[in-house]
């Protein structure tokens, strides 16, 4: 038994060290070639929460997940995922980090700025979806590998995406963010309070996920 316990702990150890080791572009390509299976169920989509994360707050369409280190801010955005919305992304020559992405006909972007606090911020949108975290310079790798797991393993239903979008289902404040754009130095990386209790936590009845176990 200790010997079953002393080599997994030496394999966790192992996949901690090769991620910590790697260069950004290397684990982009990494995690986007491999296929997880979603375990969570939202409105018109599902994607996966690797081991280490887990949901600590959601609405509709925006989750907050935590490694109980970092906070990572989840957004979907149905209408450009519907519209198969285009856009350019320039890479910033002034930020840490800046690159145009784009795997499997997914395009996005990644930005790593330096913030205060010697933190780094993480904005990385893909497949229709965005993720901001706040890291520690050391932590930028693990952060990053969390947030194309996750962004990769979105998977849209597309009957309810058409019935939401034709039945004018998304009109609400959430709709608002853009995706598209990098956040301002100055964002507390939140969602807005003012969302009333009515659209948290919420699966209408009629666009449930045919996905979903009940």
């Amino acid at each position: 038994m200790k010997k079953v316990t002393l080599i997994l702990m030496v394999f966790i150890l192992c996949s901690c060290t090769s991620v910590q080791n790697k260069e950004y572009g290397d684990i982009l390509n990494e995690f986007t070639l491999k296929k997880e299976v979603p375990n969570v169920y939202q409105t018109g989509y599902k994607y996966f929460i690797p081991k280490g994360l887990s949901r600590k707050k959601y609405f509709l369409y925006n989750d907050v997940l935590t490694s109980n280190k970092y906070d990572y801010y989840l957004y979907v955005d149905i209408i450009s995922y519907y519209n198969k919305l285009e856009f350019n992304y320039k890479e910033n020559d002034f930020s840490y980090y800046s690159k145009r992405l784009k795997f499997n006909k997914k395009r996005g972007y990644l930005e790593i700025n330096l913030q205060e606090n010697d933190q780094y911020l993480i904005e990385i949108m893909f497949n229709y979806a965005k993720i901001e975290v706040m890291v520690d310079k050391k932590d930028i790798n693990l952060a990053l590998k969390y947030c194309v797991t996750i962004l990769n393993s979105i998977k849209y239903n597309d009957k309810i995406v058409e019935n939401l979008v034709s039945s004018n289902a998304l009109n609400y404040q959430e709709e608002i963010y853009n995706i598209f754009n990098t956040t301002s130095s100055d964002s507390t990386l939140k969602f807005d309070e003012d969302v009333s209790e009515s659209e948290e936590n919420i699966a209408p009845e009629e666009y449930k996920d045919s996905d979903l176990i009940s």
